[in-house]
């Protein structure tokens, strides 16, 4: 049998977290699991494309844009089901058998999400993400998701913007999204370097404009290119 998931990462000079990310995959490669894995990059300065070719991975490059970046993977992809993760995001020790569970579905599906660091601050941020992906239906991509390609196909794709990209993916997915019952480790580097209360206040803030219709690219330009 044909291994049906095509695991795909958005990289942008990615190679300090990539070992992280990466060693959970093994076992779903071992088990079967894991088809391909594609790594899109954004135009990395660093070694991520010579971690990709060390592990003989499919390797795209194209403009800088999270969306971008994940739709060009894809449509490259031969997968039956997708897999997209951040490359700041470790897979829990049963990944595989959950995943497998949530073959015989036709939904998509995500993780709970915790963070590399302890204390309230973090426990309580992830909180909130658990809580607004159960009763909104609004995973993050740091969440990580799994998704059946004829799904996305049939909700008009990968949507092709810098910011917000997993928030335009899950209103398009309301009412076939579940969560996969264990939770992703997520990097809590921009949260060290604004603070937690500050980081999450911006988050909360691009995701109430980005909710009452405001661009998302001008929202990536005032955000993120200062």
């Amino acid at each position: 049998m044909t291994a049906p998931v095509s695991v795909i990462i958005p990289t942008f000079n990615s190679a300090a977290n990539l070992a992280a990310t990466l060693a959970p995959l093994y076992d779903g490669l071992h088990q079967g699991v894991v088809r391909e894995l594609i790594l899109s990059d954004g135009g990395s300065c660093d070694d991520t494309a010579r971690i990709a070719d060390d592990l003989g991975a499919v390797w795209l490059t194209g403009p800088a844009s999270r969306g971008g970046q994940i739709r060009r993977a894809v449509d490259a992809a031969q997968g039956d089901w997708l897999l997209i993760l951040h490359s700041d995001t470790r897979l829990p020790n049963d990944w595989v058998d959950l995943c497998m569970q949530h073959l015989t579905h036709q939904d998509a599906g995500y993780f709970d999400l915790s963070f590399d660091q302890g204390g309230f601050a973090a426990r309580w941020t992830a909180g909130w993400a658990n809580i607004r992906a159960r009763l909104f239906g609004l995973p993050y991509g740091d969440q990580a998701m799994l998704v059946p390609k004829a799904l996305l196909q049939q909700v008009g794709g990968y949507p092709d913007i810098p910011l917000m990209e997993d928030v335009a993916l899950a209103k398009r997915l309301k009412g076939r999204l579940r969560p996969l019952g264990s939770a992703v480790v997520t990097g809590a580097d921009k949260y060290r370097k604004h603070g937690w209360g500050r980081q999450g206040m911006r988050n909360i803030t691009l995701l109430l404009k980005y909710l009452m219709g405001a661009d998302p690219h001008e929202l990536y330009q005032r955000y993120y290119r200062r």
